[in-house]
């Protein structure tokens, strides 16, 4: 008994410390990192490395952690269909003149083609959408579903995965002039993060739905870096 307790123990420490750590990393920790924005990918990709290393240490299992090979083909099989619909739905935005401005992005504008290739073929992939499914979909779920019911869990990831989004959410609505004073940032930002927040809740749904990250991860790959291709295709085609 006493050790079931020590190890709930050291389950609600590891996932809080998690989600403490998720909440600032994004708004806080990232842009403080030497040779930021040029390290953004490579640190990333090692606090990825390091975060399931400390899930595993703690005797969270590959199967927990959405990582079971055996689940590969269902992970597969929902990401790609959930991909293709966004795929299309950005392929139908694009060819309506009037919806297309929606597409587009202050911070791509005027951007070459190597630089929207690496946002969509390296940063994104690699910096983003690895390491924020792993951190929320893989450890931080994992996690908390040891310690509750799994419709709290999944909104507990979601919301942290909202606050996550605070400072990308301010700097898209600052570069795109969406918004006039502080308090209509305020409220840009709020919504910006609610929606992330729901995003969050969706793919948490893939991921124990699939029982594998790999969906998640290729819904999140083809709205992050098919956005960015759409956005620049939207600045061209005017």
């Amino acid at each position: 008994m006493h050790a079931r307790a020590a190890g709930r123990r050291d389950g609600l420490v590891f996932a809080a410390s998690v989600a403490v750590l998720l909440g600032a990393w994004n708004n806080v920790v990232i842009t403080r990192v030497p040779g930021y924005p040029g390290s953004y990918v490579a640190v990333n990709l090692a606090a990825t490395g390091l975060l399931v290393a400390g899930a595993r240490s703690t005797g969270i299992s590959r199967r927990e952690l959405g990582l079971d090979p055996r689940r590969a083909r269902a992970g597969l099989r929902w990401g790609g269909g959930c991909a293709a619909v966004v795929a299309a739905g950005y392929a139908v935005a694009l060819a309506v003149p009037a919806v297309r401005p929606l597409l587009a992005d202050a911070r791509l504008a005027g951007a070459g083609a190597g630089e929207v290739a690496h946002q969509a073929l390296v940063r994104i992939p690699l910096g983003t959408v690895v390491w924020e499914e792993v951190a929320f979909r893989g450890v931080l779920l994992a996690a908390l579903l040891r310690l509750l019911p799994p419709r709290a869990a999944v909104a507990v990831s979601a919301g942290v995965f909202g606050i996550w989004h605070i400072r990308p959410t301010l700097s898209a609505a600052t570069a795109n002039t969406v918004a006039d004073g502080p308090v209509g940032l305020f409220a840009v930002v709020l919504l910006g993060c609610a929606a992330t927040a729901a995003a969050g809740i969706f793919f948490a749904w893939l991921r124990l739905r699939s029982g594998s990250l790999l969906a998640p991860l290729l819904l999140h790959l083809a709205t992050n870096s098919l956005g960015a291709l759409a956005a620049a295709a939207a600045h061209r085609l005017g």
